[in-house]
Order: structure tokens, then C-alpha cells, then sequence
């Protein structure tokens, strides 16, 4: 068997073993951080990670409101919209073995968010006053530009060579 295919073989039956890829258990972002550290900068200052602090005192008790502002908040521990929310819970695709592969990632159940997911809050109940524009809005929690851009550089630069010797005199 192909490392490949053992590491594709391992994944399923974890994820198997355990229940179902989506209902995976939540890591954190703070497990993102490490490998995709642009990623959490991003998130970090998006309104994402701060969902909770618009609402008042009694919206933060209300469920309907939490349903958006801090959808996980219980298997989180955390008051925010945070990579999991778009990402799935994390439990099968975290481990860096998994993540290196996009296609076992997402068949161990990374999900690449969509309009309709988004849509799951930014819809017209909702108590924004603009409208939602998923084009723009994407733009707005881009995080994965600078990482792929950051991943290109490294790739793109040329290998580092050893300084040349010095002759001892």
C-alpha cells in the first residue's frame, strides 16, 4: 500500500470510527494558528472574531442571537464566529498529514464555506442594515490570499547557498 493511500485509509477509518466527518470535534482556532498563522491574523481582526462584542448585554442571553454571533460557543468554549464555524470541526482534518492533502482534508471533512453557509446568517432576517453581497463580503474575510501567497514566495525563491569559505590565512 502507497503512503499515500494508507495515510487516505487511516483518515477514513478514524473518521469513520468516530461518527461521521461533520460531527467532528471542534480543535479551536488556536490549533490553526501554527500551520496557517496569516490565516488566524486575519480572523483575528475580522468581525468574526469579535461577533459578540455588538451585541448588548440581553442579545448576548438570547439564543436567536448566538445562533450567528457565537454559533459553537458550546463545543468551543468561545463567544465568536471562529474558523471552524466556516470550516467544520477540525478533530479529522487538523493533523498536519491530513492538511497536506486538500482532497483528504476535505473528504475527511474540511468544508470550503459557501453562499447558501453564509447565507445561514447574512440573510434578509437578519438585523443588518446593508444588504449582503457575497462577493464583497469574502473580500472583506480574505485569509487565504496571503497564505497562498506566502506559501508561492517560498516556493518561487531560490535555494539558499552556503556563504562562501573564507581561506584561513
Amino acid at each position: 500500500m502507497s503512503s499515500r493511500a494508507f495515510r487516505v485509509f487511516s483518515a477514513l477509518l478514524l473518521a469513520v470510527s468516530g461518527g461521521l466527518a461533520g460531527a467532528a470535534d471542534f480543535t479551536g482556532p488556536d490549533s490553526c494558528k501554527g500551520c496557517h498563522p496569516e490565516a488566524y491574523d486575519a480572523w483575528m481582526k475580522s468581525k468574526h472574531a469579535r461577533a459578540t462584542e455588538t451585541l448588548a448585554d440581553s442579545q448576548k442571553k438570547d439564543a436567536r442571537c448566538l445562533s450567528c454571533h457565537a454559533p459553537d460557543q458550546a463545543e468551543q468554549q468561545l463567544a465568536a464566529v471562529t474558523c471552524e464555524t466556516c470550516h467544520g470541526g477540525g478533530q479529522y482534518y487538523s493533523p498536519s498529514y491530513v492538511m497536506k492533502d486538500p482532497e483528504l482534508a476535505r473528504l475527511v471533512g474540511l468544508v470550503d464555506p459557501s453562499e447558501k453557509q453564509c447565507r445561514t446568517c447574512h440573510d434578509a432576517s437578519s438585523p443588518s442594515l446593508r444588504p449582503f453581497d457575497f462577493k464583497e463580503a469574502l473580500k472583506a474575510i480574505d485569509h487565504w490570499s496571503a497564505e497562498r501567497a506566502r506559501k508561492q514566495t517560498r516556493a518561487d525563491a531560490p535555494p539558499s547557498t552556503p556563504a562562501p569559505a573564507t581561506a584561513k590565512k
